[in-house]
């Protein structure tokens, strides 16, 4: 059995795995990387590291972009296989791998355009895949719930344990009989780890009898500074911006994190911790997702499954607009008085945040409320960084907004929370590889281990191999 590391290996996107056993060819994940556009762009169209038409199938940890974005280049490009997944992560891809397809487009679309205002000197931007690319690969889903095993080629049967992260993200185990070796071997690929304690989700199931594990370390050295379910720090903050009189921009994941907002403003709005402001949700595709998490019940908490049938809708209460059509998101640039604008992506690389923060972020009175955790590269990164002007659509704006952060939201577990999910896990856990962080994370998380377990866990190197 060979690992190839193929993506989120020394960063934190592009998750790609490559498993090689009996013959097959299985690949973790395919999500899109995202950073320097030049270099983003190369990796993502081009799949430096193996051939899309010799992986025999696709296993999906969760829907989110760096993890299943490039799924539809991946069939564009020659892969025939099955794409397996959960239910409500087949759902989230539904609408989230078209919807990315649609922004890929109209963002180059609006380059091109700015491009040629300036003189036509960049080379026009083409989309990596289309809507229409990404329908079609829906058709190769294959879908299953937690706790059910399913062969998926020679000699490897997997099963989904819920990872607690978004609705549907699920720990990736594969019981493998390797034929070349006559060993039988449980490996798990722990996609991303949830915190525990979420406002919505279950808590990481823990898996029993793992050999190999393939564990993100996106938090490695660091920890959340708040408890998860942080409610009150996030009132005092959104407060806080309501005085300064201005409007709060919250860019947010479409899936989970919007719906974790939603969820506690309706608290908030309904036990007076808040006063009430119009709230708008200015994405087409948090939108859509919102309707996704009304009808998977089975992946929410007791105490969000309870409110679901007391309260009937967990996502909507009164001064809750949603906003889907081009005009009326255009139309929030005029709004007078105050609001809470929630709008994708999370880490201000694309969709309708980038044009909230081209109007808004000069604006002394507005506050910018980061929820998540951005990679390095990224828009968001460089404002959370401290950065005084940021380029936005190819010209610079001063950033003048309050800009605050909270890692209460975090889907991410921290490095002792990750210490504590490896500990639940069963089995020997012969080897350990590191996936998923940046080399100073990934390094003190290796660490870490060492000191708690005496674990030499290995670090996945971009492009390398690992035999077991």
């Amino acid at each position: 059995m060979k690992i190839h590391f193929c993506g989120a290996a020394g960063t934190t996107t592009g998750s790609q795995h490559l498993l090689e056993v009996n013959g097959r060819r299985i690949l973790l994940d395919c999500g899109l990387y995202q950073g320097r556009r030049e270099e983003a762009l190369r990796i993502n169209r081009d799949f430096p590291y193996f051939d899309p038409k010799e992986v025999d199938c696709v296993v999906l940890s969760h829907a989110h972009i760096d993890h299943s974005g490039n799924l539809p280049n991946l069939v564009k490009s020659g892969f025939s296989g099955n794409i397996y997944a959960t239910h409500a992560t087949r759902d989230l891809c539904q609408i989230m791998l078209p919807d990315a397809g649609r922004i890929q487009q109209s963002d180059c679309d609006f380059f091109n355009k700015m491009n040629q205002r300036r003189g036509g000197h960049d080379t026009p931007a083409v989309p990596i895949y289309t809507e229409q690319d990404a329908v079609k690969c829906m058709d190769q889903f294959v879908t299953t719930g937690y706790m059910r095993p399913m062969p998926i080629c020679d000699g490897v049967s997997m099963t989904f344990y819920d990872a607690g992260h978004i609705l549907g993200a699920a720990q990736v185990c594969l019981d493998i009989d390797d034929r070349e070796d006559g060993k039988r071997k449980r490996l798990l690929f722990s996609g991303d780890v949830g915190r525990g304690n979420n406002e919505l989700l279950q808590n990481p199931a823990a898996v029993p009898d793992v050999d190999v594990v393939l564990m993100e370390s996106t938090y490695g050295g660091r920890f959340h500074e708040s408890p998860a379910r942080n409610d009150e720090a996030f009132c005092a903050v959104v407060r806080d911006a309501i005085e300064r009189g201005g409007k709060v921009l919250i860019p947010a994941f479409a899936v989970e994190r919007t719906q974790q907002l939603l969820y506690l403003l309706h608290k908030a709005y309904k036990s007076g911790s808040l006063k009430s402001l119009p709230v708008f949700v200015d994405s087409p595709m948090a939108v859509s997702a919102t309707e996704i998490f009304r009808i998977h019940p089975e992946c929410f908490n007791k105490e969000v499954y309870d409110f679901l049938f007391q309260e009937k809708d967990p996502f909507g209460f009164e001064h809750l607009r949603l906003i889907r059509s081009v005009a009326e998101s255009q139309g929030l640039n005029q709004l007078k008085g105050q609001a809470i604008i929630i709008s994708a992506s999370g880490m201000c690389e694309a969709g309708r945040i980038l044009h909230h923060l081209k109007n808004g972020i000069g604006n002394p009175n507005n506050t910018v409320l980061f929820v998540g955790y951005c990679a390095e590269h990224t828009l968001g990164r460089r404002i959370m960084d401290g950065d005084k002007e940021v380029r936005i659509f190819g010209e610079f704006y001063p950033v003048r907004a309050r800009i605050e952060q909270m890692d209460s939201f975090s889907g991410h577990a921290d490095e002792e929370e990750l210490l504590n999910y490896l500990g639940r896990m069963g089995g020997p856990k012969s080897r350990v590889f590191l996936v998923h962080g940046e080399p100073e994370a990934t390094a003190a998380m290796q660490q870490a281990l060492r000191e708690r377990y005496g674990c030499e866990a290995e670090i996945g190197v971009l492009d390398g191999y690992a035999v077991c």
